[in-house]
């Protein structure tokens, strides 16, 4: 059995892919390394905050139902 496939040549021939315009500088990449690596070190000690006012059961902030067993 024989398939066929009915493309136009100059739609495939003009296919493009994406890429970028010019190489960004070393400079940049740094900031956007440290911005990358500032948000994840910002959102670890709000997490570390939170669970230290949990465990010390000073959270204002945060409702949980504690089970006495």
């Amino acid at each position: 059995m024989w398939f066929t496939f009915n493309y136009d040549k100059r739609k495939f021939l003009n296919f493009k892919m994406a890429v970028p315009k010019k190489r960004t500088s070393i400079s940049k990449k740094r900031i956007r390394k440290k911005i990358w690596k500032g948000k994840g070190s910002r959102s670890a000690l709000k997490a570390l905050a939170l669970g230290k006012s949990l465990s010390t059961g000073k959270s204002k902030s945060f409702f949980f139902q504690q089970t006495n067993k």
